[in-house]
């Protein structure tokens, strides 16, 4: 075996390349519209053919498509475990849709149902702390009519029995260790593979993307999950920050790893929810196709100044507009990701970055692949009136080969090729 096929199944497109596991190099490429409307095999099956794969190679696959995994978040305070749930939900390649912070009542219960999720992460107590809420949560979700897997993954003296509650009903329950065993220690490790787990085992091929059960065999990952892993090993590989934003039609997604700071995580100003050195955030408002017009309004409440030609309403896009769209979807959306975010009204922002040691900021998407890159990170890193201090002397680069999501799905099995899969970014 030389070879292995990397595939990532999109809402829109099918991305399929072929990497050879001796060198790392990058053979063929090539993309295909998915077909959701079908089956998405087909689309698979056709960009993994368009890149000479044969049915002896192995294929290592991430998907989005079908939304992705859509998770909903309960904790016990919104700004300590019910905060570090929502961070590790996200870095686990989530749409985190709902969070939810308390005991649960009727109308909790019912604004979980309505944000549909896939998944469940049910989070509580500091270990050896409060039982009574994680405890409360478990007997309502279980007597609800909500039946969707449920991670656990809060106080760990009390977890073994919030889960017999839900098992007892038969929902799908998954144990792991406690995200927050103490304040200030953020856990995302076993958690974030318990979602990844029950992504694959229960969500996949709920999703009625493929006949059969041969597509849910083939996934390894969401592909944010997948991304995240591939900018994971190219911080370890350069041991400095890096930063990643990602521009689509819907969102943006911005992923960061960071050189931990001990001072951050023991000092007087250490975050209660923890601090989470590699992480990723999503704003579901911003984007150059159907996100565009919460990118203009975005981009109006933030009051950029910045040289941007957004499109007036009405009219057919240009490329300069579609440019513009996407530096101010990463302008606003880095912004966010830096300065943290407010997990209720009148509730302190949580959650910050301080990206100035960051030495490699990376572009994605669709604009920045297709000749806008360049400006949509000199943008960013122009901007000087958000509230944040953009990384000093970074280099940028744009992924136009998606190297990211292969490297990810890659770096588990094949980690020396993945490493120099990540060297030609």
């Amino acid at each position: 075996m030389t070879s292995a096929v990397c595939v990532d199944v999109g809402s829109t497109y099918t991305k399929a390349c072929r990497v050879d596991l001796a060198s790392g190099e990058m053979g063929a490429r090539a993309e295909v519209p998915t077909t959701s409307a079908t089956d998405v095999l087909h689309g698979l099956d056709e960009a993994v053919a368009a890149v000479g794969g044969s049915a002896s190679l192995p294929r290592y696959v991430c998907s989005s498509a079908g939304g992705g995994l859509r998770l909903a978040v309960i904790g016990y305070e919104s700004l300590v475990t019910a905060e570090a749930g929502h961070r590790v939900g996200l870095s686990a390649g989530a749409q985190v849709v709902h969070v939810a912070a308390g005991p649960l009542d009727g109308r909790g219960i019912a604004a979980v149902r309505a944000a549909r999720p896939d998944v469940i992460l049910l989070v509580g107590g500091t270990d050896g702390g409060d039982a009574s809420v994680l405890l409360h949560n478990a007997r309502r979700l279980a007597t609800s009519r909500i039946r969707v897997p449920v991670v656990v993954a809060g106080n760990s003296d009390i977890s073994p029995s919030a889960a017999a509650l839900l098992t007892d009903r038969g929902i799908p329950v998954t144990v792991t260790s406690n995200v927050l065993p103490r304040i200030g220690v953020l856990d995302p490790g076993p958690a974030r593979a318990a979602i990844r787990s029950v992504f694959l085992r229960h969500v996949i091929g709920g999703k009625k993307l493929s006949r059969g059960r041969r597509f849910a065999s083939l996934v390894r990952a969401a592909t944010p999950d997948a991304v995240l892993a591939g900018v994971e090993l190219l911080a370890d590989l350069t041991g400095a920050g890096v930063l990643v934003v990602d521009v689509g039609g819907a969102t943006t997604d911005v992923y960061s790893a960071l050189v931990p700071d001990a001072e951050a995580e023991t000092g007087p100003r250490r975050d209660v929810a923890g601090t989470l050195w590699r992480s990723r955030t999503v704003e579901g408002d911003l984007g150059v196709a159907v996100g565009a017009p919460g990118t203009v309004a975005a981009a109006t409440t933030e009051k950029l100044t910045l040289n941007l030609a957004l499109p007036e309403s009405g009219l057919p896009p240009t490329p300069e507009s579609d440019r513009s769209l996407a530096a101010a979807a990463a302008v606003v959306a880095l912004r966010r990701h830096a300065r943290g975010h407010s997990p209720g009204p009148g509730l302190p922002r949580t959650g910050g970055r301080d990206l100035r040691d960051v030495r490699l900021v990376v572009g994605s998407g669709g604009v920045l692949r297709h000749g806008g890159g360049k400006f949509v990170l000199d943008t960013v890193l122009a901007d000087t009136a958000g509230g944040w201090a953009a990384p000093a002397g970074a280099r940028t680069v744009v992924d136009e080969r998606y190297v990211l999501a292969a490297a990810g799905l890659l770096a588990i099995d094949h980690r020396d090729a993945a490493a120099a899969l990540l060297n030609t970014l």
